[in-house]
């Protein structure tokens, strides 16, 4: 399988016969002092739940220097765009509405930087939404994750008594490798049920470190699931501010 950045180079080979420009047109620096922030939505599935975050980035930002967009930099000897991820994604999960946000020199509408990324993406990877975010807004930050997985018929049974039993605990008591304490994870399994073949579990995001959806299939003896070909979807992530908008919109 080709890796991302090949990918890439494939694309753009047969869109123009000839690679994009390297850069945004700014050298590389930050010239401007006023920044737009834009907020993207987009899903990363199938063979690309294998690439790392690490690689994704990079690709990501080649991917947005073809796609001409005004990328704003950082200062230093060793400028970057300003791209930033509110809550990676680990090796191995599709995500199927991640949120990046980026700073761009120039003002662009979202459907413009919509039309301008479709023509340089991959298989796998599709741009959803893009937002202009108000001057002064906070940068996103994750309220709760949706996460979800198939379970095979002859399972069903089992996971549902497991679900039962984990519910009625008062306390979600895990050790953590590398910590001299345990800690009460309880508070943040907001929701976990089987709908038919489905697995769903709601999990809060805590700053300080929050459960892992593999250790929820671990307590309910499902840790086996992601060996014999079944795969995790983050299906979806809620930020505080989608929070707040639909309090105010009730």
């Amino acid at each position: 399988m080709l890796s991302f950045a090949e990918q890439l180079d494939q694309v753009d080979q047969q869109l123009n016969g000839k690679r994009g420009p390297s850069a945004s047109g700014s050298g590389g620096k930050d010239r401007c002092t006023v920044r737009h922030r834009v907020r993207i939505r987009f899903s990363k599935s199938g063979d690309l739940r294998f690439i790392g975050h690490h690689d994704l980035v990079r690709a990501l930002e080649r991917l947005f220097r073809r796609a001409q967009l005004p990328l704003a930099f950082s200062q230093g000897f060793h400028p970057k765009p300003r791209i930033s991820f509110p809550l990676a994604l680990a090796l191995g999960i599709e995500g199927r509405c991640e949120v990046l946000e980026l700073d761009l020199t120039e003002v662009l509408s979202g459907e413009e930087i919509l039309a301008r990324l479709a023509g340089h993406t991959i298989p796998g990877l599709q741009f959803l939404s893009a937002e202009v975010v108000p001057p002064g807004a906070a940068k996103a930050r994750v309220e709760r994750v949706v996460y979800a997985i198939s379970v095979p018929d002859n399972r069903l049974d089992a996971v549902q008594v497991r679900i039962q039993e984990l519910c009625r605990r008062s306390e979600l008591v895990l050790e953590r490798e590398g910590r001299t304490s345990s800690r009460d994870y309880r508070s943040q399994l907001e929701n976990l049920c089987l709908q038919n073949n489905l697995l769903r579990m709601t999990i809060r995001i805590d700053p300080h470190g929050s459960i892992h959806p593999r250790d929820v299939l671990r307590l309910l003896g499902l840790d086996d699931l992601e060996a014999e070909g079944y795969f995790l979807v983050r299906a979806n992530v809620e930020l505080a501010s989608e929070k707040q908008r639909r309090k105010g919109d009730e």
